[in-house]
């Protein structure tokens, strides 16, 4: 049996390749209203369906930063198993309105890579990651810039 592997090395990464990352997520109810709780944030458009209905959408809105959370999650596996530490997050977007019991996945795209200056056993590889939901509309795009670990010597 082939053992699992948790997250690329810093010369696996190419730039210009895209991942599409296998991890997806249906976000329900239960999802939103615990990081609503768990985050204070308790604006009536994510817990109140009156509330929501009577606004811009009609119906109950996932919380952003919820959505942000899983999409980085989602790509752990892939883009940053190795990594020493993310560095840098940058241009969160939100696309799109996320909802209740709208499935979310996600690519990558490697955009830039450089070796570290101060540590040789490791290098920074620079991402943008492109969260879309169940009918393919992107809803959620970001940069960010993670510090992976090199492969071993004994491993080359």
């Amino acid at each position: 049996m082939k053992q699992s592997v948790l997250g690329l090395y810093y010369e696996d990464f190419e730039v210009g390749s895209e991942i599409r990352h296998a991890l997806s997520k249906t976000i329900f109810e239960s999802d939103n209203n615990f990081f609503s709780l768990l985050t204070m944030n308790h604006h009536p458009v994510h817990t109140n369906i009156d509330y929501a209905g009577k606004n811009q959408h009609g119906r109950i809105l996932v919380v952003g930063t919820l959505v942000f959370s899983l999409v980085v999650g989602m790509t752990v596996p892939d883009i940053s198993g190795k990594a020493v530490a993310n560095l840098e997050y940058e241009g969160i977007k939100h696309l799109h309105p996320v909802f209740v019991n709208d499935t979310l996945y996600a690519r990558t795209r490697v955009l830039d890579k450089r070796e570290s200056k101060s540590k040789p056993d490791r290098g920074i590889v620079y991402v943008e990651t492109i969260a879309y939901n169940q009918d393919g509309v992107d809803v959620l795009s970001f940069r960010r810039k993670v510090l992976i670990k090199k492969q071993p010597q004994s491993e080359q």
